[in-house]
């Protein structure tokens, strides 16, 4: 396996980096170093190309291993090795294995998968942990050491993306982004104790090495996974006569650095415990009382009645009776303890321990706690507060546990310890809470899952509070499965229509949102309905009929009209129009159910819902009032008034909370259409900034390709090809890997990669992006308007006038979401003047009529009238007007068209990519 780095980082990059690392935005990192915005930005996205990894998030977490830059000869520092996340730390030496460390090195050699297979107690983790620590180097987009002992069935996305640090996002399933995060480079991910999650594991790694070809993933278990291409490394037990004994001497000594034995003793207890590293670590954290001698002399008494066959199943039945004898030399009390820690399926703290045994103070369970250390019946994690029992050790505690009749107490008082950590950690919103959280996620979970069907006040509150961590956390589709767990767990009809409406809410962080959020509104009515409460009906059925309209996209058929306002009629006699919360949502879905259409809604009507919502008080529905506001404004052609109103929601994200579903409509919907607006008003920096901020947000960040198309957009009209086309490849994979859904809001960012191209004279590149565009539209009607854009944008810049006549006429029909249309129509005159078309006069007077809605589209008119007049001041005028929106592109063509400054332009060009006109 040959090392390889990620290449060396600037000094400047590593200060990025290191600002990176202390959660500091663009604007704050630019601020420190006296540089721009945007040579931040490029620094960050050669970081993000260097380092291999997927957003910034990963690159804070590198930060810490990024060495000054002055410590490198030259200015220069060579990037760290790969990062290994979860690598467990050693506690103790690592003794042989020599054989086996070259075979799996071998395996991959051959194989993107190798098992590490062999019973309990054979010491496969440790391998992996060693092998994957010293390869590590050889991953430069690193990786992650993954224990599934505690995971369930479910939840296998969920460990490796809290290891790796990544989150679902908005149309990106969490499976997408770990995806996304191991293949961005050669990285290694250990997967250890497979063995009760066989199918489950098996789908996940299959799917991921098939879509990430520099990945490569090592397991232990049992028995193999069983998929394709799959090498196994049998892992036995150690060699008696060498490693084995060196193995029992280290540990012994570690127990009684005095400690002295005859080697054929040593031997023979070796041998007697048939190699197995987990039995002999056992019997040597008690040689400190019994002596060498007095161990064996024991183990013989408890093994003699195993004499027999030597194979795998008798080394496993050896294991756990030394595990048996080790368990009846401990005190009562001692044994207690053992015995109830079972219920952990992961780690545990002092006050977990202590919340499960009755009557137990902190002083003494941690003293017997200490006492299971000594003999490593219990393990301690390094550096950590918090301790675990080996899964096979655990097994046999389990079994302790059952045979005191204690099993279902224990359980119970886990699931009372699980739903008050829970509470706590939804009251501690402040840094470190997540590690917090992953630290004990796997044990809410299967506390959750081990309780007792039915509603029931406990498990009710520990399943709202897991919605609330997980939706917190951004593992958002589990968040939506636990609060309709909470609905059916609930104690009461009330209490289950509220945990179906953080459903419906948090619905929208997921894709496809509007269906889903519409049938659990319908539920959480009915809910209510059954617990007596009007208020909170009127309030389910009016947010209900606003989602049918508002984001009608996400159903897989429009729910009719009709229906529609019989569910208005019945919520407004249900609610009391009193209630300034009821009287909100009345009115927005008054206002957005007032036609047939759908994301039409009336304009008067909305301007009263966002004066109710005000009175409400709520920034979340202040801002869905406004939206239907701003949408209205931008049916009837007034954009500079819909992004005036887009911006006042922008300013009001910041009173919400990032961590309530509540808020996720907003957040996702308005960065989108702060975006949009920008755009369509030709406010291009702003529409960068704020595309910018969405990836950013931990919410809609990263590689989403819902943030990447709200970037590419204004990042081509400014021409700023290069990084346009960069993003338009994330863009795309992402929307690949959702599974291609029809995506029309996608469509004018596809089409802009498509004018890219276009406009650099690459024919075959521009048709291929054209027909993606019309492809994740759904059809060539839909979102048509940047499209046809595009078209005669192309044909004015290569001099192609073949039915120009027809495009004309194309651009200048009225298209339906025509947010683009001053585009389409501005370039459309201009296409009309350079083609000589007859009534390129009238098309620019049309143009012109709609053309103060638009920077953008006034800036193309002064020019297409230049052209047509030979007007300097009017071309001047056009320079001035793309040097105001920021667009380099256009502005260099401008040039051209002036002689003194002809050679300014072509020079532009050159340096953008992009041939001269014809």
């Amino acid at each position: 396996m040959t090392t390889t780095g990620p290449g060396e980082v600037s000094a400047r990059e590593a200060e990025v980096l290191e600002a990176l690392g202390a959660r500091l935005s663009n604007s704050e990192i630019a601020s420190r170093l006296h540089i721009s915005v945007r040579t931040v930005e490029s620094h960050v996205s050669s970081l993000l190309r260097k380092y291999g990894v997927a957003d910034r998030r990963a690159l804070a977490a590198l930060a810490g291993g990024a060495a000054p830059p002055e410590a490198a000869p030259q200015g220069r520092t060579a990037a760290p090795p790969g990062r290994m996340a979860g690598l467990p730390a050693a506690l103790t030496s690592f003794v042989g294995r020599e054989r086996e460390r070259a075979a799996v090195l071998a395996a991959f050699g051959e194989s993107r998968l190798v098992t590490l297979l062999g019973p309990g107690g054979v010491g496969k983790t440790r391998l992996a942990a060693v092998f994957a620590g010293d390869a590590a180097p050889s991953f430069p987009a690193g990786g992650a050491f993954v224990d599934l002992v505690p995971v369930g069935g479910g939840f296998v996305a969920q460990a490796v993306a809290a290891a790796l640090g990544v989150t679902e996002r908005p149309r990106q399933p969490l499976e997408d982004a770990v995806a996304e995060r191991l293949g961005r480079g050669r990285s290694l991910l250990v997967l250890d104790n497979c063995e009760h999650l066989l199918d489950a594991v098996a789908g996940f790694v299959e799917r991921t090495l098939s879509v990430c070809p520099g990945a490569r993933v090592l397991v232990t278990s049992r028995e193999r996974l069983g998929v394709p291409g799959e090498r196994i490394v049998p892992v036995a037990p150690l060699p008696v006569a060498s490693d084995a004994e060196r193995l029992f001497l280290d540990r012994a000594a570690a127990a009684d650095p005095g400690f002295t034995a005859d080697p054929a003793v040593v031997a023979e207890l070796c041998a007697r415990l048939d190699g197995m590293p987990l039995a002999i670590e056992l019997a040597a954290a008690r040689s400190a009382s019994l002596g060498a001698d007095g161990l064996l002399a024991t183990l013989d008494d408890v093994l003699r009645l195993l004499a027999g066959g030597r194979g795998a199943v008798e080394r496993h039945r050896s294991l756990r009776a030394v595990i048996g004898w080790s368990h009846d030399l401990l005190g009562e009390e001692e044994r207690t303890l053992f015995r109830r820690l079972a219920v952990f399926t992961g780690g545990f703290d002092l006050d977990a321990a202590v919340a499960v045994t009755r009557g137990g103070g902190r002083g003494p369970v941690a003293d017997v706690l200490g006492r299971l250390v000594d003999k490593s019946l219990v393990v301690r994690r390094g550096g950590e507060s918090r301790w675990r029992l080996l899964e096979t050790v655990r097994a046999f505690a389990a079994d302790r546990l059952a045979a005191a009749g204690e099993t279902d107490e224990t359980r119970r008082r886990h699931l009372e310890w699980a739903a008050a950590t829970a509470a706590a950690l939804e009251d501690r919103p402040a840094d470190g809470w997540r590690d917090d959280f992953d630290a004990v996620a796997d044990d809410l979970r299967a506390a959750l899952a081990g309780s007792p069907p039915g509603p029931g006040a406990v498990p009710h509150r520990l399943a709202r509070a897991l919605g609330r961590l997980c939706y917190a956390r951004r593992f958002l589709t589990e968040s939506l499965d636990h609060y309709r767990e909470a609905a059916g767990r609930a104690p009461d009809p009330g209490e289950a229509a509220r945990d179906l409406r953080s459903a419906a809410d948090g619905a929208h962080a997921v894709a496809p949102a509007g269906h889903h959020a519409f049938e659990s509104l319908l539920a959480s009515a009915d809910r209510a309905r059954a617990a007596g409460d009007g208020d909170a009906v009127a309030v389910a059925l009016a947010a209900a009929v606003v989602t049918a309209n508002r984001f009608s996209a996400g159903f897989p058929a429009e729910v009719p009209h009709e229906r529609l306002s019989a569910l208005l009629e019945e919520a407004a006699a249900a609610g009391d129009r009193g209630d300034p919360v009821v009287a909100a949502l009345l009115a927005a879905a008054a206002a957005w159910n007032a036609g047939r259409e759908k994301m039409a809604p009336d304009p008067v009507l909305a301007a009263a819902a966002a004066e109710a919502a005000r009175a409400a008080g709520d920034p979340v529905l202040v801002s869905a009032a406004l939206d239907a506001v701003s949408t209205a404004a931008a049916t009837a052609g007034r954009l500079r008034e819909a992004y005036r109103v887009t911006r006042e929601r922008l300013s009001l994200l910041a009173a919400m909370s990032r961590d309530d579903p509540r808020s996720a409509p907003e957040i996702t919907d308005t960065y989108n259409m702060a975006a949009t607006y920008a755009v369509a008003t030709g406010d291009l920096r702003t529409a960068l900034e704020t595309a910018r901020s969405a990836l950013e947000d931990d919410l809609l960040g990263g590689h989403s390709y819902l943030s990447e198309s709200s970037l590419v957009l204004p990042l081509a009209l400014t021409g700023e090809f290069d990084e346009a086309l960069r993003r338009a490849a994330g863009m795309w994979d992402g929307w690949e890997r959702a599974g291609g859904p029809v995506a029309g809001w996608m469509s004018p960012a596809v089409a802009a990669v498509a004018l890219v191209h276009g406009l650099r004279g690459d024919d075959h590149r521009y048709r291929f992006w054209r027909a993606r565009a019309t492809q994740v539209s759904g059809g060539p009607r839909n979102h048509a308007t940047f499209a046809a854009f595009a078209d005669a944008r192309v044909a004015v810049h290569s001099g192609r006038f073949g039915g120009a006549a027809d495009l004309v006429g194309l651009v200048f029909t009225d298209f339906p979401q025509g947010r683009y249309q001053t585009y389409a129509r501005a370039a459309g005159a201009e296409l009309a003047v350079a083609a000589g078309l007859p009534d390129a006069a009238e098309r620019l007077a049309s143009a012109a009529a709609v053309a103060g809605e638009n920077d953008w589209a006034a800036a193309c008119l002064a020019r297409a009238e230049g052209r047509r007049s030979g007007d300097v001041a009017a071309l001047t005028a056009s320079v001035a007007g793309w040097e105001r929106v920021g667009a380099r592109f256009e502005r260099a063509c401008t040039l051209l068209l002036l002689p003194d400054r002809a050679a300014e332009g072509r020079a532009e060009l050159a340096a953008l990519g992009c041939p001269a006109p014809a």
